[in-house]
């Protein structure tokens, strides 16, 4: 007799059988261009099927290859070489389907002189030579120095040529150069064998010495971009693998294949290890984003990897353009989003967001007895319209630039600073031009408290790193001493952007405590680099004319204009991550090819839709908010369990300072009092950033020391429980606020009360089961007030209502 689970098995590996498979749907051969210029020049060739599924597969080795000239180029083990000059195309077949790659060959017979820019500085990036670690530390290694990462290829040089006599490089004797024979463990070396004596790398070197270790005359074509194939993967199955390619394209319009010589990273070795010649083989499920540094250019591809034959039936997306992308990767990533939350759950998250302070009981009960179907829409703008929301934000401006006195910048100087963020935002003030006036302002900062920018950080290499990082998410830092090794920025580049504010006069005012700013109209910046006295430039962008203008309106224009690449999607990643507890890219003030947007088309139609609103941020947050994405519930499912980036489950966040104290405040019924403001002002109001005290010092409330989004920490600790559990913000605030006794002389039952004290700390009603409970312990404390007064104590001690859901 066959058994329940026989006739299952059958069931389930007969419905496996006629179950349609994923189908191929189309192939792409990268580099869909080749171009081979000179007789050494090659390049790589691969080719990637995509199915119906959105999968992926590296089907290089199972494809068809053929030329469609004879004569032009040869394939070789899956790489193109020049044979003559001339046209042609790669044409692959697989499975019925086609694509092509077109060839250009040009100068096939002509030998390229060997370049030390770039064939030597390249072999040492790759090999690590010139890293942190090794000969690039600040004091070199073993007596060797080389520039850290290569920023100063003229140094290098005299370094290789010039020092060690004849014993690093040995033109007599080419291979018995230390620079060879250390490289290839022929002679005890620090860093041990690099590579190969038979390799590529170790030819080039040789054929350098060979030549006479020669200089490029002149200035050598730079790289512009560099490449890497295929632009994205999805990889079904551990251990599958996926080749990845790198190509670089010069100043002169020329490109090469650089796989060989980039150097590969992964953000998440464990889904995606990449190893030193771009193979990535499929780990665990997750999402990872592949890097090849080349030069001083870094360029990513995002590889998302599945279990095989994962069960997946993709919801219907619903919603504004936030659920339709948010959508979109959930469904690349085979992840169910949880479902709406509940209206008590919605009402106290928005209420919380976009006010920092807790709904009334009054607010409670209006909002969960209406039956309209658009009453959350109506509740945020309701929210939006409240001064609250106006302080919150001019808050997190004033973290942002540091607004606080200190021995340069008097606190009457901070207040009006203060003042006047929350005056621009109380006034819906477009951010550009908000931002705008503040990097033009010139003037008392009496009179034009804007100018105390310039006040408050006087150093200017200081002030450019500021003004990149809070405006446009970039961290510079590392360019200060030598090219960034996660990013494009060069020195070059560091010292030219600082440039815009090397001209900021500053005098005293008829006030000693005012200071006046002023455009001086001379004074330069230079590269400690040959001493270079560098031009003002734009990160990332061109050299203005400055024709005699400030240079910092200049700068003002540009960073603000609509067509800037990188002011409106970093404002908007800012704005979603107050929201959410994390940015698309997060850290929010480190936006860097490596570490890259998790849903890119989000990252960049937030910012295209804050152009388009005038770069009115509030309806960027009334789309945030209107979304169904930010209305999820924090209960996760199972597919969605370990998802902590692509925004499939509500996060579960802690309050910040300000608005936690707030919070506790609102619900005891009492009042703090903080310097310059009046008795009853909320937290979230200091406009000084040193007026603290010890809750907001120990539940991280920012110091204002730096422009990094860290200093505002939610991280728990030690000390914050036991201030609450033990000192005067709970109890204290209870005892003086007189909440519960107000309840009682309302008449209310210990279930009423208990509900009530529910309802205005934790927006929701208590369980039937919390309500029995609690009843009883309030009966057996020694009077109905003081049993009520601990079941607020404990409520308010709870994560529930610490953290907001």
């Amino acid at each position: 007799m066959k058994t329940p689970f026989f006739w299952i098995t059958s069931l389930w590996m007969l419905w496996c059988a006629v179950a349609p498979a994923a189908e191929v749907t189309r192939i792409d051969v990268y580099p869909p261009d080749v171009h081979l210029n000179t007789q050494r020049d090659y390049q790589r060739v691969i080719v990637v099927a995509s199915r119906d599924d959105g999968v992926t597969l590296d089907i290089t080795g199972d494809a068809e290859f053929k030329l469609s000239e004879e004569g032009v180029a040869r394939l070789d083990d899956l790489t193109l070489y020049p044979v003559a000059d001339g046209s042609a195309k790669l044409v692959v077949e697989y499975q019925g389907h086609q694509a092509q790659a077109s060839i250009e060959v040009v100068e096939a017979t002509v030998e390229r002189p060997v370049s030390f820019h770039l064939d030597v500085m390249p072999v040492l990036m790759r090999a690590g030579c010139n890293a942190g670690g090794c000969h690039g530390a600040s004091r070199g290694k073993d007596g060797f120095a080389l520039s850290l990462f290569g920023f100063d290829p003229a140094t290098d040089y005299q370094n290789l040529t010039r020092q060690e006599g004849a014993r690093r490089i040995n033109l007599a004797r080419p291979e018995a150069s230390l620079l060879i024979e250390k490289s290839v463990g022929a002679v005890p070396h620090t860093g041990g064998r690099l590579f190969d004596i038979d390799s590529q790398y170790s030819r080039t070197l040789l054929r350098w010495i060979e030549a006479g270790v020669p200089l490029d005359e002149g200035t050598p074509p730079q790289v512009t971009k560099v490449e890497i194939f295929p632009p994205s993967a999805v990889i079904e199955g551990a251990e599958t693998t996926q080749q990845f390619i790198a190509r670089a394209t010069y100043s002169d319009g020329t490109n090469r294949d650089v796989t060989d010589l980039a150097v590969f990273m992964t953000s998440d070795d464990s889904s995606a290890p990449i190893d030193d010649d771009g193979l990535v083989t499929a780990g665990v499920r997750g999402e990872s984003f592949v890097m090849s540094r080349y030069d001083t250019e870094t360029v990513g591809s995002q590889v998302l990897i599945l279990p095989t034959e994962l069960e997946y039936t993709p919801p219907e997306i619903t919603g504004n353009y936030i659920d339709e992308l948010v959508g979109d990767k959930l469904r690349r990533l085979r992840i169910l989003p949880s479902e709406i939350c509940t209206d008590e759950e919605f009402l106290r998250r928005a209420t919380i967001d976009i006010t920092g302070s807790l709904p009334t009981e009054q607010q409670y009960h209006d909002f969960t007895a209406d039956d309209d179907p658009d009453k959350r829409a109506k509740l945020i703008d309701r929210l939006l319209e409240q001064k609250e929301f106006v302080e919150i934000w001019a808050m997190k401006w004033a973290e942002l630039l540091m607004v606080k006195s200190d021995n340069d910048v008097s606190y009457k100087s901070t207040f009006l600073y203060s003042s006047w963020l929350t005056d621009k935002i109380a006034n819906e003030v477009p951010i550009n031009e908000m931002v705008r006036d503040l990097l033009s302002a010139s003037g008392g900062t009496f009179d034009r408290p804007e100018t105390n920018f310039y006040q408050i950080e006087r150093d200017t290499l200081q002030t450019a790193e500021n003004v990149a990082q809070v405006f446009m998410g970039f961290q510079t830092q590392c360019a200060q001493c030598h090219n960034h090794p996660f990013d494009r920025w060069t020195m070059d580049d560091y010292y030219s952007f600082a440039a815009f504010f090397s001209q900021i006069g500053r005098k005293t005012g008829e006030d000693y405590r005012e200071t006046i700013v002023f455009n001086r109209g001379s004074g330069n910046t230079r590269n400690p680099v040959g001493n270079r006295v560098m031009q003002p430039k734009f990160l990332g962008g061109d050299t203005p004319e400055i024709n005699g203008q400030d240079r910092r309106v200049v700068l003002a224009e540009w960073l603000t204009a609509p067509d800037n690449p990188y002011f409106a999607t970093n404002i908007a990643n800012r704005i979603w991550a107050h929201f959410f507890g994390i940015g698309i890219v997060e850290p929010v003030d480190d936006i860097r090819v490596s570490n890259p947007p998790s849903n890119p088309e989000l990252f960049e139609e937030l910012g295209r839709r804050l152009v388009e609103y005038d770069y009115d941020f509030k309806q960027l947050v009334r789309d945030i908010c209107n979304s169904e994405t930010y209305q999820r519930s924090y209960v996760r499912n199972e597919t969605n369990e370990h998802d902590e980036r692509n925004f499939a489950h509500a996060g579960v966040r802690r309050i910040p300072a300000e608005q936690l104290l707030d919070c506790l405040s609102q619900v005891t019924e009492t009042e703090e009092k903080f310097r310059g403001l009046p008795l009853g002002a909320r937290a979230v109001q200091i406009a000084d950033g040193t007026t603290s005290n010890y809750f907001l010092t120990s539940f991280g409330r920012a110091p204002r020391e730096t422009v990094c989004a860290c200093e505002a920490s939610t991280d728990p600790s030690l000390s914050q429980a036991l201030h609450l559990l033990n000192g005067d913000a709970v109890h204290g605030k209870i005892q003086r606020g007189g909440a519960v006794k107000k309840l009682l002389d309302q008449g209310k039952t210990v279930e009423q009360a208990i509900e009530s004290l529910y309802i205005r700390c934790l927006t929701r009603k208590p369980t039937a089961g919390e309500l029995e409970q609690l009843t009883m312990l309030v009966n057996e404390a020694p009077n109905v007030q003081v049993g009520l007064e601990d079941v607020m104590w404990a409520i308010l001690n709870s994560r529930e209502f610490l953290f907001n859901h």
